[in-house]
Formats: C-alpha cells, sequence, structure tokens
C-alpha cells in the first residue's frame, strides 16, 4: 500500500505537486498565525479584564472613603449596587479585616470565593485568574481599603469571563471553517499558477515528440521564456546539436564505410565469379585465391580499424596506462619500418628524448602510423625524423619528412575517417583511410592532441602533443 500510494504520488503533475506543497505551507503559515492571533487576543481580554476591575477598585476606594465606618456599610448597600450596575459580570464581596468574615456581597453573578478552585494562575498587576467548581472562568481581584474612620476593608472584585470565553470559542470555530477554504484557494491558485508558468515545458515536450531522424534540425526559440527556461532551452538546443552533429557523423562514416567496403567485395566476387565461369587447373584456382588473399587481408585491416575507431569513441574498457620512454618506443617504431624506408633510399632518425605515461602498444601504434604515412609520402633518398621534445606542460614527438607536402585546402580534414588526398593512389598502396583518425583518438585518449603543419614541396610534420598530467580515457585495444 505504501509503495503504490508514493507510484501516485510520483506520477502526479509538477503543478499538482507544487499545489500540495502550497497549502502545506500555507497550512503551517496558517497554523502559526491563528496560533499568534489566539495568543495575542487572550492577553488582550486579560488586559481589559484587569483595567476593569482595576478601576471599579478606584471607585470602591472613593465610595469606602466616604463611609463612616464598617458598621455603617449595609445602610450605604445601594451606593454599591450602583457601582456595579449595568455589569451584571461583576461581583463584590467586602470582609472584616479582622475576622475575614463577609460584611456584605453585591452582584451574585459570579460564584464566591468560599467555592472550591479547580485552578488558578496569577496574571499582570496583581490580579488572578481561576475557575470555579462548573467550569466558570473569572478574574479576581482583591485587596484592602479603608473607611472614614481609618478601619480596613477587604474587598474582592470578581469578574465573570464566560463572555471572553464565548469570543475565543468562536474565534476556534471561525479558523476551523474557515482555514480548509483558505487553503483550497491557496492550491488551486498556485495549481493554476504553476500550470500556466509551466506551459514553456509543454513546448519542450511536443518539441521532443517531433524529433526524429529526418527534423533534428528544429530548435527551441529561447527568446520569449524566462530566465531558466531559458537557460534549459539553450542546453536543449546544444543537445540538440550534438546528437544531430553525431549523426550526420553516422551517415557520413557509414557511406564512406560502404564505399570502402565496396571495392574489396565487388574484387572478390569477380575474381571468384571469374574462376568459376570455366574449367580451371588448380594453379590456376590457387592464383586466385592468393590475390583473394590480398583483398581479404585489406578487409581485415579495414575492419579491424573500424572497430578500434568504433571503440574509441564509446569509450568502452581501459586502457593500459604506464610509463613509457618515447625515445625507446620511436627506436622500435623505426627498428621495425626501416626495411620498407630502405626499398626508397629514406633514412630514419630518431632525436631527443622524454618520459610519458600512456598506453605502451597505442603509443606505438600511433608513432606507426605516422612514421609509415611519412614513408608513403616522402620523396626517394630523404630523410625522416622524429623529434621529441620535453616542456614543463607539454612533450611532443614530431615525425616530419621532405615531399610534395599537403594543400591547405586538406589540412583541416586530414584527421577525418576514409579522407584521402589521393584516394586511388592511397588505395593502390594498401591503405584504408583511417590511420590518421586512429592516431587522432589514441591521443584524445591519452588527453593529448595531434597536430600538422606542411608546405607543398617542402617538409610535412605532424606532431604527437602529450600533456605532462595525462587524462587518461577508456578505450579498447
Amino acid at each position: 500500500m505504501k509503495f503504490r500510494l508514493q507510484a501516485s504520488l510520483s506520477r502526479n503533475s509538477l503543478a499538482s505537486h507544487i499545489a500540495v506543497a502550497s497549502a502545506f505551507f500555507g497550512l503551517i503559515v496558517a497554523g502559526g498565525a491563528t496560533t499568534v492571533a489566539f495568543w495575542a487576543l487572550t492577553q488582550q481580554l486579560d488586559a481589559r479584564s484587569l483595567a476593569e476591575l482595576e478601576g471599579k477598585r478606584d471607585v470602591l476606594g472613593h465610595l469606602l472613603s466616604e463611609i463612616p465606618s464598617a458598621q455603617a456599610l449595609k445602610q450605604n448597600r445601594h451606593r454599591f449596587e450602583d457601582l456595579l450596575i449595568g455589569h451584571d459580570d461583576l461581583r463584590l464581596e467586602l470582609l472584616d479585616d479582622t475576622t475575614g468574615l463577609p460584611i456584605a456581597t453585591f452582584s451574585p453573578a459570579a460564584p464566591s470565593i468560599d467555592q472550591a478552585v479547580a485552578d488558578e494562575t496569577h496574571s499582570p498587576a496583581g490580579s488572578r485568574i481561576w475557575s470555579a467548581l462548573g467550569g466558570q472562568r473569572l478574574s479576581k481581584l482583591q485587596g484592602a481599603v479603608p473607611t472614614a474612620d481609618g478601619h480596613p476593608v477587604k474587598f474582592e472584585l470578581s469578574l465573570d469571563r464566560r463572555h471572553d470565553a464565548r469570543l475565543l470559542t468562536g474565534f476556534i470555530k471561525a479558523t476551523l471553517v474557515g482555514l480548509p477554504l483558505l487553503l483550497l484557494i491557496v492550491a488551486v491558485g498556485a495549481w493554476l499558477i504553476a500550470r500556466t508558468a509551466l506551459t514553456p515545458l509543454r513546448r519542450f515536450n511536443r518539441l521532443a515528440a517531433s524529433i526524429g531522424t529526418k527534423s533534428l534540425s528544429r530548435r527551441l526559440s529561447a527568446t520569449t521564456l524566462p530566465l531558466e527556461l531559458a537557460e534549459l532551452a539553450t542546453e536543449f538546443n546544444g543537445m540538440l546539436d550534438r546528437i544531430d552533429e553525431g549523426y550526420r557523423r553516422l551517415q557520413d562514416f557509414s557511406g564512406d564505410l560502404a564505399h570502402e567496403m565496396r571495392t574489396p567485395v565487388a574484387t572478390l566476387l569477380g575474381r571468384t565469379q571469374v574462376a568459376l565461369s570455366q574449367l580451371r587447373s588448380a594453379a590456376d584456382l590457387r592464383g586466385v585465391l592468393e590475390g583473394n588473399i590480398e583483398e581479404l587481408d585489406r578487409l581485415a585491416l579495414l575492419i579491424s580499424d573500424m572497430l578500434f575507431i568504433a571503440s574509441s569513441d564509446s569509450q568502452a574498457s581501459p586502457i593500459h596506462a604506464g610509463q613509457l620512454d618515447l625515445a625507446t618506443e620511436a627506436g622500435r617504431v623505426t627498428d621495425f619500418l626501416s626495411l620498407i624506408a630502405d626499398e626508397k633510399g629514406i633514412a630514419l632518425e630518431v632525436t631527443g628524448d622524454a618520459a610519458i605515461v600512456g598506453d605502451r602498444l597505442l603509443v606505438q601504434r600511433a608513432i606507426t602510423n605516422l612514421v609509415s604515412n611519412a614513408i608513403r609520402h616522402a620523396s626517394n633518398g630523404s630523410k625522416i625524423t622524429v623529434a621529441i621534445a620535453a616542456e614543463s606542460e607539454n612533450t611532443a614527438l614530431t615525425v616530419s619528412n621532405l615531399g610534395e607536402g599537403i594543400a591547405p585546402a586538406h589540412l583541416d580534414r586530414i584527421f577525418d575517417r576514409f579522407y584521402r588526398i589521393d584516394s586511388g593512389r592511397a588505395r593502390f598502396a594498401g591503405g584504408t583511410g583511417l590511420g590518421l583518425a586512429i592516431v587522432r583518438s589514441i591521443m584524445a585518449a591519452h588527453g593529448g592532441s595531434v597536430q600538422v603543419r606542411s608546405q607543398i614541396g617542402g617538409e610535412t610534420a605532424f606532431t604527437l602533443n602529450f600533456q605532462s598530467s595525462n587524462s587518461i580515457q577508456k578505450i579498447t585495444v
């Protein structure tokens, strides 16, 4: 039952939550205000009753000062009764100061002080508030005033507080009747205000529901929204921009991938169909299969590179980072590629030294891609230099070669997937068009970057920038 209630509350609209919260807050505020008002009203009624009793006490003192003696009190009874005319809630009792016995009692509206008292509390200026056995609430003021002969006479003035009790009871009843209605008005008003204020969010909802693969270009206008929702709209539009960019990149990648895979698949299919079109000798079939192996190797390399970049984008698993010596790793790469370089009469040289934190296999792959790319495009008989330089916040590895160079129009896209300056020559040389894209992914995983500078007919240099405090991401090796 508890879980069902929680689930039901969680499904309520935000406007309903605001309405309930406003009503609850209103209940707390109204309850506090009612309590303070009740206390203030009680204090005012007590002060009024005390002022009334003190006024009668002063008049009583004046009357007693004009009476010759205590024995003459009964003969002047009418004067004391006149004192209480119009005050049916007042009672005066005069007592002998010596014996404490009652001398006279006037206006029997209030019970006698001789009755048992259920509870008694003191109020300011010496008055007392007490309850008789019947639950009647009273205020009492007592003292002693001398007559004309100087004989003191005790007095007790009692004020029946039933009218005050009725007033307080009416206040409580009015509060109990009016407070729920007030809270209902507050809740409905808060719901209407929240419902109106949340209208832009429904625009968000409609826009989100209308967005598909063919409408990713739609955006929210933040000019007419309040500040908080304008910031939300800006972030929402930024999210759509990133999704749109990622989707376009995925479309481009899919198109390029289909184009790249179509060539080896078509070659394999054509060679196989030709081989099967007529009887072939074992030697002929063997030649066909050997040719197919080259295309299959190229296709396998393409798939491997694609999986590597896809894993780099998704950051699937952690790389194995450790302390690396860049000169050592560059030396291993140049030793491995020296035979290919010797075929073109190219010399390989490693200069400088520095240590970084990184994944050995990935760093070797990045250097290998750059050096093999430099060998492919370097002039025959030239020299390729791998220069390592360490600075305070950056360690750079630069692979430079002399050759035809790269036109400025290609420099901004040289690291895009499947991008080739000369696509025909690259395919003939066995490239997949993913080498430099892989280098960029590896450097991004190491918290670094890769840059290129080139001159037509001059030097081309690719630089790997490793940050001193590496921020290693995740990537599938």
